[in-house]
C-alpha cells in the first residue's frame, strides 16, 4: 500500500498518467534525447527490454520506428515491429537481421529481478547491459549510437570501458527523471567505429 502511495505522490509517475505515456521513463528517455540527440527523425532503433512501451512512444513522437525486444507482449504502438523474446538470448540479434540489416541506434532500459542482495543484483545488471552491448555491436551501422541502463558498484568502470572501445563518445549520465534513491545511471555512446570488423551470427 506505501509502494502505490509513493508512486501516487511520484511527479514523474503523475506527469506520464497526465500525458498519456506508459511509464515514468519515457521521462529519462526525453532529457537523454535532449542532452545527447542521440535519435533523429527516420531513424530505426532497437529498444531491449521495451515493455511496457514508454521508450517507445519517445521514438515514435521523435518520428523514428522501432524494434521493441521484450519477454513480455508489448501493446501495439505505431511504427513499432515486436519481437518476444530474451535479449539475453544469441538468437536476438538474428532476429533483428531478419527484420533489417542494420539500425542507426541500439538503446536499453531493462533492469534485472531484484534480489536485494546488492552485488548480485549489480552483477546480474551488467550482464544485461554486456547483452545489449554485444546486440549492438552486430547491429548498429558504423557511426550509430547506444544507451543503456547499468546499476552503479564495482563492474562500472570496466563496462564503461567495454563500451568505450567501440564507440568515439562515451558519457555517464544520471537523468532527474530517476527516483533519488536509485542506483541506476545510463551509459551514452555515439559514433560505433567497429560494425566493419564483425558478421552476422549464425545458428
Amino acid at each position: 500500500m506505501k509502494s502505490l502511495e509513493k508512486r501516487r505522490k511520484d511527479y514523474y509517475y503523475q506527469r506520464a498518467k497526465s500525458e498519456g505515456y506508459r511509464s515514468r521513463a519515457s521521462f529519462k528517455l526525453l532529457e537523454i534525447q535532449e542532452r545527447y540527440h542521440v535519435i533523429r527523425r527516420g531513424d530505426v532503433v532497437v529498444d531491449l527490454g521495451a515493455a511496457p512501451g514508454g521508450w517507445l512512444q519517445v521514438i515514435h513522437h521523435l518520428e523514428a520506428s522501432a524494434i521493441a525486444v521484450d519477454l513480455q507482449q508489448i501493446a501495439p504502438l505505431e511504427g513499432v515491429t515486436p519481437i518476444r523474446g530474451d535479449l539475453t538470448s544469441p538468437e536476438i540479434v538474428n532476429k533483428i537481421q531478419e527484420i533489417v540489416d542494420a539500425v542507426d541506434v541500439v538503446i536499453s532500459d531493462a533492469a534485472p529481478n531484484l534480489s536485494g542482495a546488492w552485488s548480485l543484483d549489480h552483477a546480474r545488471s551488467i550482464n544485461l547491459s554486456a547483452c545489449a552491448l554485444e546486440i549492438a555491436k552486430y547491429v548498429l551501422k558504423p557511426g550509430g549510437n547506444f544507451v543503456v541502463k547499468v546499476f552503479q558498484g564495482d563492474l562500472f568502470d570496466t563496462f564503461t570501458r567495454d563500451v568505450s572501445a567501440y564507440f568515439r563518445f562515451v558519457k555517464a549520465f544520471n537523468p532527474r527523471a530517476s527516483r533519488k534513491q536509485s542506483a541506476e545511471t545510463y551509459i551514452i555512446a555515439k559514433r560505433y567505429v567497429r560494425a566493419d570488423r564483425l558478421t552476422k551470427l549464425s545458428g
